[in-house]
């Protein structure tokens, strides 16, 4: 889970939570630097910032906190291999500096005003000014603060926080619904776009917006932004044609056309599309039906989001993602 959804499950869950947060590691470590997670006072967790070795114990520091109101500090030194320590034995090998923190008054607050924030898109900043000795802080969202970066336990704290990338599929078939479901595993906000209602249901895409209409209505519906991504995957040739008309001179991350590249050919034709589009979508893995080609989907997505390069591993032929013109023309590379 990123800060987004932990803010989303501040708001939504009424239980007494405790975010905690690593402020520094010095060694290998499951999350890095910055990754949170929410602790609830009945044993609910939201997020992970280890794979399950330390949750427990943390639970227990959590209810402490939640019992007197303070901040918590607590490392763990996971680099010893003998059996009395944490050590190797349970996956890890660093020293971890965690901060527990009560999710209630000024910072219940924040993460409310981050949630909505993070509902429209926008990046936050978040400094916390920590009182060690009295065992509270200080919240401010705004600009970046000074951060001490040679202090394990720094007095101050920036971090920018990243809102969910909008995912937009316009069309809700079958091949949809494991689109849907991977793209949220992997930190993605999903919207299902179509004009035929009854495919548009809470069943088939959980946790998705969703939104009805013809070509038109969606795009003023959907406020397509620069950051979000944008896949076509209703397989109706002319209302797909009629949305990348409209789509013309917007800015998106990302914009995946389902289907062969002749398809895909006719649909661009005479158009001035964004930059980043590609199709066919989907790594080139040899995926073979919907659940598979919803992996290669999938994972296309992440590459983009995370800035790598398309293609196979070294050693493989290099697939180069084919790059529609405007005037509908394709390119198509192999190599070593």
């Amino acid at each position: 889970m990123e800060m987004a959804d932990l803010c989303a499950a501040a708001v939504n869950s009424k239980e007494r939570k405790v975010l905690a947060t690593v402020l520094c590691v010095d060694g290998h470590a499951y999350r890095k630097e910055g990754a949170s997670m929410l602790l609830g006072e009945q044993g609910s967790i939201w997020g992970s910032i280890s794979p399950g070795c330390l949750e427990s114990d943390l639970l227990a520091w959590a209810e402490m906190v939640l019992r007197s109101g303070k901040i918590q500090r607590v490392p763990y030194d996971m680099r010893p291999e003998d059996d009395l320590s944490w050590g190797e034995n349970i996956g890890c090998g660093g020293l971890l500096h965690i901060v527990l923190e009560p999710v209630t008054g000024t910072l219940e607050q924040v993460m409310h005003e981050m949630h909505i924030r993070f509902l429209e898109s926008e990046r936050v900043m978040l400094t916390r000014r920590y009182k060690w000795d009295s065992g509270t802080v200080e919240y401010e969202l705004g600009a970046a603060a000074d951060v001490q970066k040679n202090s394990p336990w720094p007095e101050v704290y920036s971090r920018a926080y990243e809102p969910k990338p909008r995912l937009i599929i316009v069309g809700a078939g079958e091949d949809a619904v494991p689109v849907c479901r991977l793209a949220a595993g992997a930190g993605f906000r999903v919207t299902v776009a179509d004009w035929r209602k009854a495919l548009l249901t809470a069943e088939r895409f959980p946790g998705a917006e969703l939104v009805c209409g013809f070509p038109a209505e969606l795009f003023a519906l959907l406020h397509i932004r620069s950051g979000d991504y944008v896949l076509l995957m209703s397989h109706q040739f002319q209302r797909e044609k009629e949305f990348l008309a409209l789509l013309q001179g917007t800015a998106c991350a990302y914009l995946g056309i389902m289907g062969s590249r002749d398809r895909t050919a006719r649909l661009t034709e005479e158009l001035a599309l964004p930059a980043a589009l590609y199709s066919p979508v989907g790594l080139a893995i040899g995926a073979d039906g919907p659940e598979e080609i919803a992996v290669s989907i999938a994972a296309e997505l992440i590459a983009v989001r995370r800035g790598k390069q398309l293609g196979l591993p070294k050693g493989g032929a290099r697939y180069e993602r084919s790059r529609i013109s405007a005037r509908g023309r394709t390119q198509l590379a192999d190599g070593l």
